[in-house]
C-alpha cells in the first residue's frame, strides 16, 4: 500500500511520516519511506545524522538511469529521452517489487534506523530558472508507476507542503492520503483544496489532527473537516526528546494508538490496480497535450499499451521477458 502525508508547512507531516514509517518497520513490515518534500528533513526525523544523509544517492539526480532501466524493452518507448514522469508501464517495461533485487533499490535505498529511506534530493542553486521541484519528483512518480507492491508492504511518502502536491498526477499514485492539520484556522486552510481535488479523482483522504491539546481542539477540527477526521495526536514529549538526540523510552500510548488507527485505515483499503492504471493513463495524456509532446517531439499517446494490465498478474511476464536485474 502507498501512503502520502500532506499538509500545510509546519503541520508536522514530516514528523508523522517518520513516526508512521517507524511504526510499520517496528512490526517487521517491509516499508520504504520516500522524502518527497522540497525541504529534505525526513531522514533527520528518522534519526539519521547529517553525515549519513549526504551519502544517500538522490533519485532526482539519477532520473535518466532510472528511466533507462524501467523502460526495459517496451517497444512503445523509443528511448529514455522520450520517457517522461507520467509514462505508464506496459508490456516489456521492467516492474519493481518492493525492496527487490533491482538497481533502483540497490542504488537509492539507505537504512535509517530500520526504515528503508529514499530521497528525491534538494533543490540546488543550479536548478534555479531551469527546473522546478516537480521534475525531481518525477523519479518518484516513475517509481510508483512501475512498482507492484504486495499485501503487507508499504511505501510512505512525505510530500511537499501545501497544495503543490496536486500540481501533477503524483497524488493519484497512493492508496491513502493523510492530511495532517493543526487545530487552527491556518491548519485547516488547505483542507478544502485537498478534499475537492481528491474527490474529483477518487483519491481517498483522511485528516489527522496534530498537536491537539484537548476536546476543544478535536471539536474545532471536526467542525471544519467533519467525518474526514480520522484520529488525532497530541504534543509528544517523546518526539521532542528524539529530536534533541535523547531516548526517553516509548511513544505515548495515545499517540501509539493513533498510529494503529492510521495503519488500520490503510490496511482496509482495497487495492484497485485497474483504477491505478486508468489514472496513470489519464494524467499521461494530459501531460502529453500540455507540454510533453512538444518537449519530446513525439506523440506520447503512443506509449500507452492498451493490452497491459497492471498488478501482480503482470509480474510473471515482466520477470520472464527481462534479463535478471543487476545491482551494479
Amino acid at each position: 500500500m502507498r501512503i502520502a502525508f500532506v499538509g500545510k508547512g509546519g503541520s508536522g507531516k514530516t514528523t508523522l511520516s517518520a513516526l508512521f514509517a517507524r511504526h510499520l518497520a517496528d512490526s517487521q513490515a517491509p516499508v520504504v519511506a520516500i522524502d518527497g518534500d522540497i525541504n529534505q528533513h525526513l531522514g533527520s526525523a528518522l534519526g539519521m545524522e547529517e553525515r549519513d544523509l549526504v551519502a544517500v544517492p538522490p533519485l532526482g539526480a539519477q532520473i535518466a538511469d532510472i528511466k533507462e532501466y524501467l523502460r526495459g524493452d517496451n517497444p512503445r518507448i523509443t528511448s529514455q529521452q522520450a520517457m517522461v514522469k507520467t509514462t505508464p508501464a506496459g508490456r516489456g517495461s521492467r516492474l519493481l517489487r518492493l525492496l527487490g533485487p533491482d538497481p533502483v533499490h540497490a542504488r537509492h535505498v539507505h537504512d535509517a534506523a530500520g526504515v528503508q529511506l529514499m530521497v528525491t534530493g534538494t533543490f540546488e542553486e543550479e536548478d534555479l530558472g531551469v527546473a522546478c521541484y516537480h521534475s525531481k519528483l518525477g523519479a518518484v512518480e516513475l517509481y510508483l508507476n512501475h512498482l507492484v507492491d504486495g499485501p503487507g508492504e508499504y511505501v510512505v511518502v512525505d510530500m511537499t507542503a501545501g497544495a503543490d502536491s496536486f500540481a501533477s498526477g503524483l497524488f493519484t499514485r497512493f492508496d491513502m492520503t493523510f492530511l495532517v492539520a493543526e487545530p487552527t484556522r491556518k491548519g485547516v486552510s488547505v483542507y478544502r483544496q485537498y478534499r475537492d481535488h481528491a474527490a474529483e479523482f477518487g483519491v481517498p483522504i483522511a485528516v489527522v489532527g496534530n498537536k491537539v491539546t484537548g476536546e476543544d481542539d478535536i471539536a474545532f477540527l471536526r467542525e471544519h473537516v467533519g467525518e474526514d477526521l480520522l484520529t488525532c495526536l497530541t504534543h509528544s514529549d517523546w518526539v521532542r526528546a528524539r529530536e534533541q538526540g535523547r531516548d526517553t523510552g516509548d511513544l505515548e500510548p495515545g499517540n501509539h494508538n493513533a498510529l494503529e488507527t492510521l495503519r488500520a485505515a490503510v490496511d482496509k483499503r482495497p487495492k484497485d490496480w485497474a483504477a491505478f492504471q486508468r489514472q496513470a493513463i489519464e494524467f499521461h495524456l494530459r501531460n502529453a497535450i500540455a507540454w510533453a509532446n512538444e518537449a519530446t517531439g513525439q506523440d506520447l499517446a503512443a506509449q500507452i499499451d492498451p493490452g497491459f494490465e497492471h498488478g501482480p498478474a503482470a509480474l510473471p511476464n515482466a520477470e520472464t521477458s527481462q534479463p535478471a536485474p543487476s545491482a551494479a
